[in-house]
């Protein structure tokens, strides 16, 4: 029978042709990953005297927990327990919360009003509105406590479109700038509030020390000096100065994440063991944290990684020991998108084990909030779970709405920047982001002083991002990975060639536009975007650092105007840092931008000079992370023994005498490699019946049975590409 079946075949894989979309990741498997799952547990003895004890700069106000109590004191406990149940718009309806009464919902990445990306800021506030107003209908479910609603802000409100996208942490890290990340916070926030929104999921204070990690442009540098200093103006920024003007109208609910050791996984795999020593956790990994809940956040996200293969979602000494007693942590610890099922012993639907160690809100973004919401009432009748653990879960969530003033506003489209659709997007907010592109950008090359360009001179822009606001924006923007987005999703916002463009031709200089480098008329300079596609989370996992390893279509691009005698500025858009050695060799000039986010012109500003010659804005920013040498040197972080090819903090000026170790051609040759073949992306759709998706490697054959599965020396994953998962 399988004979009859038309079969697709990619280099041993086999899949069998259906209809809806799938992303598939094909990689083979390796030694050193392995070797990394194999590694044991440390067995060093844990000592809760070694951390840090903090203090809120949120002083304890007695007759907030008063009103808390009373509140507490009247409800059921079905009530509580839907206060720790969050789920996500796609899975419940506004009948669903008039029944169950959830504490809070989110949307996903990817995830919009009415299942429409183009929703209106008019739409999202309607849908806040309605939630809200279901919440607090106590004629099924007896309760009137106001719901809210949490989102993924993690660089502008960047699920909307129309909104100001800021550039991704890793460039905000190179600005060394934490009054302008106070600045961006609080334009993030008026921004969320106009679309009826409470709570935002940032920010991430991951401090990575594996480049291979698809969320390492989510941390602003490898410095955890850097990450404490960071989390505390953005959690001003975006909550307000405690005793002062405080979660107003123009602020929202920070979370701090994920909570703990994060960015330092073995192999820089996305959810994985992070083996680092207490003391490297308190160091390294624990710093954000230090700066985010002094300021005063009012919420804290687990992490899906483990530590000392212990899942944290489970872990009873990192959410409750050290986060809630040592650092006195009192608002309230919610789960990242159904982290609870992977505590081993759990599953999506059942898990009292994480609330049992800590957990204040699950958060079950699938048809599973309805078995596990009857589960956990179950498991507090049955005695599984404290009721006095239920109850302090609950007084947390409650303190935070209370702090927030939940209970004492209107609605959503009554606030008072509710509907303001002229705050979206707004022109001080994209001045904010365009400020933060300039000081965001490294110049790592700059031979012959071909930097700043004369904006009467006749220059060609190429590259496949040189007019992409999607691909220099990156990933968690609009959609979950980044992608299917085209400049129409951006109003408002600018390529980095409508940048050049529009103050090129006001100089009377010329600017031409070409994808693939041809052109008309010889330029007398090329200035050439290209860089990683948009990805997030695991997804952008890699396990060699290598730009387009086997694939060099912009080494071509670049080699071929060398070629040609034309002087080269290479734009380079990454969320990490690559060996690009080769590149590197082929350009004249070349400028780490990051990932810059909807205000593309910004690049203009610091690369061409005055239509009278002058600097316009010189270089400011200084690598957040050490640069690699080689494709292997994954790990190479301050203070340790290893010498990157640039180091943490390296950035040339204009003004710099010393044109650095890169005035000189680099080796091409990539020294060592693991062996590591190039994961293979397939995008194609789901399988419905009778067809079916099947693994071939060799002379095995199998159907493939699960999201994840191993086939002889391949290994296969799918995911959907267009939401978050």
């Amino acid at each position: 029978m399988l004979s009859a079946l038309p079969v697709f075949s990619v280099n041993s894989v086999t899949h069998r042709l259906a209809p809806l979309t799938l992303a598939v990741t094909l990689a083979l498997t390796t030694s050193t990953a392995s070797a990394a799952a194999a590694t044991p547990a440390d067995t060093t003895a844990r000592d809760i005297q070694r951390w840090p004890v903090l203090t809120s700069a949120v002083p304890v106000d007695a007759r907030l927990e008063q009103r808390l109590e009373k509140i507490l004191a009247g409800m059921t406990p079905e009530q509580k327990i839907a206060q720790m149940i969050q789920p996500e718009i796609r899975d419940i309806t506004v009948e669903d919360m008039r029944k169950y009464g959830f504490g809070s919902y989110l949307n996903g990445g990817g995830s919009f009003p009415a299942n429409n990306k183009h929703a209106t800021p008019a739409d999202w506030i309607k849908l806040a509105e309605t939630m809200y107003q279901a919440s607090i209908d106590a004629s099924q479910d007896g309760s009137s406590i106001p719901t809210m609603w949490g989102t993924d802000a993690v660089h502008g409100h960047n699920n909307v479109i129309g909104a100001t996208i800021f550039p991704h942490n890793i460039g905000l890290g190179a600005a060394r700038d934490a009054r302008l990340i106070e600045q961006i916070a609080r334009a993030t926030a008026v921004e969320v509030r106009a679309t009826g929104i409470d709570w935002i999921f940032a920010p991430t204070v991951a401090v990575p020390q594996d480049d291979r990690w698809g969320r390492t442009y989510e941390g602003y540098a490898e410095d955890p000096a850097l990450v404490r200093d960071y989390a505390a103006a953005i959690v001003r920024g975006l909550q307000g100065e405690p005793g002062g003007k405080f979660l107003t109208d123009h602020h929202v609910i920070s979370t701090v994440k994920h909570f703990l050791g994060d960015g330092g996984t073995e192999g820089g795999v996305d959810q994985g063991d992070n083996i680092a020593s207490e003391q490297q956790l308190i160091d390294i990994h624990a710093q954000g944290y230090v700066g985010g809940l002094q300021a005063g956040a009012q919420t804290v996200m687990a992490s899906f990684n483990s530590w000392h293969g212990e899942k944290n979602h489970g872990s009873q000494y990192l959410l409750t020991q050290v986060l809630k007693q040592r650092f006195g942590f009192d608002g309230l610890v919610v789960g990242d998108w159904n982290g609870h099922g992977q505590i081993p012993g759990c599953t999506n639907e059942n898990c009292a084990q994480a609330v049992n160690a800590g957990l204040d809100i699950y958060m079950v973004p699938t048809a599973a909030w309805k078995p596990l919401y009857h589960n956990l009432l179950a498991q507090l009748k049955s005695g599984e779970i404290a009721q006095s653990r239920v109850d302090d879960a609950v007084r947390r969530i409650l303190r935070v709405k209370l702090r927030a003033g939940l209970f004492d506003r209107p609605g959503p489209a009554k606030r008072a920047l509710s509907g303001k659709l002229e705050l979206i997007g707004a022109a001080q907010h994209r001045a904010v982001a365009r400020d933060a592109v300039r000081k965001s950008l490294v110049l790592l090359k700059n031979n012959q002083s071909l930097l700043p360009i004369s904006p009467k001179a006749k220059i060609l822009l190429t590259g496949p991002a040189a007019d992409d606001i999607g691909l220099q924006s990156g990933g968690w923007t609009i959609s979950w990975q980044g992608t299917g987005n085209v400049n129409s999703d951006f109003p408002g916002g600018s390529s980095i060639y409508q940048g050049f463009a529009s103050q090129v031709k006001a100089a009377g200089g010329q600017v031409m536009l070409s994808k693939d480098g041809s052109f008309q008329q010889k330029p007398d300079v090329a200035v050439v975007v290209f860089g990683e596609e948009p990805y997030a989370e695991g997804n952008g996992d890699i396990d060699n650092l290598e730009f387009q390893r086997g694939n060099k279509t912009a080494l071509s691009l670049l080699k071929s105007l060398k070629q040609q005698g034309i002087p080269v500025v290479s734009v380079f858009l990454s969320g990490r840092p690559l060996w690009v050695n080769p590149e590197l060799n082929q350009s004249d000039a070349f400028v780490a931008a990051w990932l810059p986010g909807s205000e593309g012109a910004g690049i203009a500003d610091v690369l061409l000079k005055t239509a009278d010659g002058k600097v316009q804005y010189d270089f400011h920013g200084k690598l957040s992370y050490s640069w690699p040498a080689q494709p292997t040197q994954f790990k190479v972080n301050l203070n340790d023994a290893q010498t990157p090819l640039l180091p943490y903090g390296f950035g040339l000026s204009y003004a710099s005498k010393d044109r650095g170790p890169l005035s000189k051609a680099l080796p091409e040759q990539a020294a060592g490699g693991n062996g590591a073949h190039e994961p293979l992306l397939l995008f194609e759709r789901a399988a419905k019946a009778p067809w079916q998706f099947w693994l071939r490697s060799g002379s095995q054959m199998a159907p493939v049975s699960a999201n994840v599965q191993t086939l002889g020396d391949m290994q296969f994953k799918s995911i959907d590409r267009r939401v978050q998962e």
